[in-house]
């Protein structure tokens, strides 16, 4: 049998605040506006590209 795949929930990204949209996560320098980093314990790392900031 095949595994069923996860569907992406970009919905978790986004909050909405008195009418505005607010992004949770960080956008890739890189990569540019429209794609999030992913948020890690010690880490932001980009997806896409492989960019990665290290928290402090």
């Amino acid at each position: 049998m095949a595994k069923k795949k996860r569907t992406s929930q970009k919905w978790k990204l986004y909050e909405v605040k008195g009418g505005k949209v607010i992004r949770k996560n960080k956008f890739c320098p890189r990569c540019g506006p429209g794609v999030f980093m992913a948020n890690h314990k010690d880490r932001w790392s980009c997806g896409r590209c492989g960019y990665t900031e290290w928290k402090k």
